[in-house]
């Protein structure tokens, strides 16, 4: 059994054994991905156009528009359920606490102070490298602990760039 949990309020119990049911109900439905890239689906006789606006592996979300209304899916799987029963429910996200150079090139620009509160996708850094300006961003939410390096200066690859906590 899947759970999932619409725009953080409604939770719903989806089963896809032989036949789909959602909170133990049977679903008749169908989609078809149309040319334009979104879907029409057809479920218990009424006709809906869907689009998926955005997909997020690391947080298992998916955004759709449904005829014109916006949903956040969040999907819980069966191993997510019995983690969070065993009150351990972030244990498979992961934490990142550095970032680090990918490659050898000069620091262009620091985007962020020691104590700042970033949030996931912030800049947090431009870094120079192969004649191509590559902007760091953050991979969570998260406090900057750290920065180690400081702008128009060489870091090699590997090397910690900013800490985060």
């Amino acid at each position: 059994m899947i759970k999932a949990i619409v725009n953080g309020k409604s939770t719903f119990a989806v089963n896809n054994d032989s036949k789909l049911t959602c909170d133990n109900q049977e679903v008749d439905w169908s989609a078809v991905k149309l040319p334009t890239g979104d879907y029409s689906v057809i479920m218990d006789g009424r006709s809906y156009q869907a689009q998926v606006l955005r997909i997020e592996k690391d947080t298992k979300t998916v955004v759709l528009q449904v005829n014109q209304q916006q949903f956040e899916v969040v999907i819980e799987e069966p191993i997510d359920q019995l983690l969070a029963s065993m009150g351990i429910k972030d244990a498979m996200t992961k934490k990142v606490n550095d970032i680090k150079a990918p490659m050898p090139g000069l620091v262009l620009k620091v985007l962020v102070t020691a104590g700042q509160a970033i949030k996931k996708g912030d800049p947090v850094l431009i870094l120079e490298a192969m004649k191509m300006e590559n902007v760091f961003k953050a991979a969570s939410d998260a406090i900057v602990k750290e920065i180690k390096v400081k702008e128009r200066t060489a870091v090699e690859k590997g090397e910690v760039l900013i800490v985060l906590e």
